[in-house]
């Protein structure tokens, strides 16, 4: 996708070859500023902070932090101690675990001197992969919204509701819930998309709205708790959300308020898709409940950062003083609510059977 202009993926590796260069998230819309990763604390931190975000690409940059790391100590407990830190890093997200273990698998075998050539290497391929991954869920979540512009009359527009960041800054390139978008605008069919503001850190507004207008994606910012009425005026055709994790029996990890949405997506008759790639599916929890859901700071909530007309960016409290705030990152929505999954191997419905049916392999694994 384009950043100013300049096609780009959302990490790469320095000029130096080694050192790893990302768009440092928390500062857009704002600014647009590139962070050089030279160490495993650094690409840690990139995690932790969010300046990298989004599922797949948390997990392109702990592969990439494993380069990192092996640079540092490419000795078995070095090994084991990089692995142990960037896992901790976030705790819903199953894409940072599934690449640790994609790189333990690659490297674990390997003597010492051999591991920081080949990690480089793996963590390219878990880029280049979904990068591919989220290219093909693009063509055949084209197709759903291609099916739903034909039920409709010639020259109305297809309304789309997506909530948070599913888009290419989410991921290395293309994006989960915005591929299709994208791929159904590249092919000339109408659409318009309602962008949820996604309190409390504003990504949909922020992230999404930046991305949208980049590509030139006509599109609306909305409050979040306006989803609803615009389903209700029968001016949302379909919702195309992300996810951090879908569990085997399709229950959906995504950032909060995702829930609600399905919900009165559900009341209203509005078809409810979840984009998501084979990195995102935890095979081993067959309970979206059992996910753990991360617990951010207050001060996501009790704070905002804006533009001032001077230029300058700042963060200013808009809470009472002295009131606490929680703020759970995430929240589950039960496989009954979900339409259908959009993968990089085709749609399919939102239950045991349907993820079964589209990784076999996975099942037998």
């Amino acid at each position: 996708m384009k950043v100013n202009g300049r096609q780009t993926r959302t990490i790469w590796l320095g000029s130096d070859g080694w050192s790893v260069e990302i768009i440092d998230q928390a500062l857009l819309p704002h600014r647009v500023v590139i962070e050089k990763l030279t160490s495993m604390a650094a690409a840690g931190h990139a995690i932790k902070s969010m300046q990298v975000r989004g599922a797949p690409l948390i997990g392109a940059t702990a592969g990439y932090g494993m380069c990192l790391a092996m640079r540092e100590d490419p000795s078995d407990a070095g090994l084991a101690r990089a692995i142990a830190f960037l896992n901790e890093q976030r705790p819903t997200a199953v894409n940072l675990r599934w690449a640790l273990e994609v790189m333990r698998a690659t490297l674990a075998p390997l003597p010492p001197s051999q591991r920081v050539a080949a990690a480089y290497a793996q963590a390219a391929r878990i880029c280049d992969d979904d990068v591919e991954t989220c290219r093909m869920l693009g063509v055949h979540g084209r197709e759903v919204i291609r099916a739903i512009a034909a039920r409709k009359k010639p020259g109305e527009v297809v309304n789309i509701l997506t909530h948070c960041n599913a888009g290419f800054l989410a991921c290395v390139d293309w994006g989960t819930a915005t591929s299709p978008i994208y791929h159904a605008y590249d092919a000339g069919i109408k659409i318009h998309v309602w962008v949820d503001e996604t309190r409390p850190r504003n990504q949909g507004a922020s992230l999404t709205a930046f991305e949208l207008g980049g590509h030139g994606v006509p599109h609306t910012i909305i409050v979040d708790n306006a989803g609803g009425h615009y389903m209700q005026a029968g001016k949302v055709d379909v919702c195309i959300v992300g996810t951090d994790r879908v569990t085997a029996n399709g229950d959906v990890a995504n950032k909060i308020g995702t829930y609600l949405k399905a919900l009165a997506a559900h009341d209203n008759g509005v078809p409810f898709y979840v984009a998501l790639p084979h990195s995102t599916i935890d095979w081993t929890l067959d309970d979206g409940f059992k996910i753990p859901i991360e617990e951010r700071s207050a001060d996501e909530v009790l704070k905002m950062p804006g533009r001032l007309p001077d230029g300058s960016v700042v963060t200013v409290d808009i809470a009472a003083p002295g009131s606490p705030a929680a703020n759970p990152a995430f929240d589950v929505t039960p496989a009954r609510l979900v339409t259908g999954f959009i993968t990089e191997r085709g749609v399919a419905p939102a239950t045991a059977d349907g993820l079964r049916g589209l990784y076999p392999e996975a099942v037998r694994g």
